[in-house]
């Protein structure tokens, strides 16, 4: 039977490796800091969405899904799917006026979904879960159900803290933006994600 103090010792590099996950851009970031504009508890809810697709990634890994995630057509698939509908929610995202961040239940609306859309979209978020995240899911398994659970709450209460602390820092400093910043923050983050998405695009192509 494995010790305790192994688990703990488990979740500390779980923690780790998650924090720098999340921290590094991407869709999730770039679509947490738009919404966070309108709304401080934004990141939390972008975190719910991202949490209902790892969640059920988790365990299907656990079952061994991995193996057929990393097959060289379904990585294929997953980059161009997910290239066009980054291009697809950073051309709205280029298309929203800053007039827009005067109403909050515009720019707040749809948090749980964006979190979820922009997780899906990513295809560098399936190849991490393919590798890193298969390893550590089955070092959590020598715990059983036990183990998987404690290693899905650690994962995902790294993402609720950045991501929270990310909508937070941007909704209590909006009253320092102007118009003008308001829109280069929506240009900025729009060409990310646009950036994110032609990438994905080619990338998965060149896979087929």
């Amino acid at each position: 039977m494995h010790e305790v103090g192994s688990l703990v010792a488990l979740l500390a590099t779980v923690t780790a490796i998650s924090l720098t996950g999340v921290m590094a851009p991407g869709p999730v970031t770039a679509v947490t800091v738009t919404k966070g504009a309108g709304r401080k508890e934004a990141g939390a809810l972008v975190a719910l969405g991202h949490g209902m697709v790892e969640l059920p990634m988790i365990v299907l890994i656990w079952l061994g899904f991995a193996t057929v995630m990393s097959a060289p057509g379904i990585k294929a698939a997953v980059g161009i799917a997910g290239g066009a509908m980054l291009l697809w929610m950073g051309i709205g995202m280029l298309r929203t006026k800053p007039e827009s961040f005067q109403e909050r239940r515009d720019v707040a609306s749809g948090c749980v979904l964006a979190g979820l859309t922009t997780t899906v979209a990513n295809p560098y978020w399936f190849v991490w879960w393919a590798t890193v995240g298969a390893a550590l899911v089955a070092s959590a398994g020598a715990w059983g159900v036990l183990g998987i659970a404690a290693f899905a709450v650690t994962h995902w209460l790294c993402d609720v803290g950045w991501l929270s602390f990310l909508s937070w820092g941007v909704f209590t400093s909006r009253r320092f933006w102007t118009p003008r910043v308001h829109q280069t923050m929506l240009a900025v983050c729009g060409i990310a994600l646009l950036g994110f998405g032609v990438y994905f695009l080619v990338s998965g192509t060149g896979s087929l």
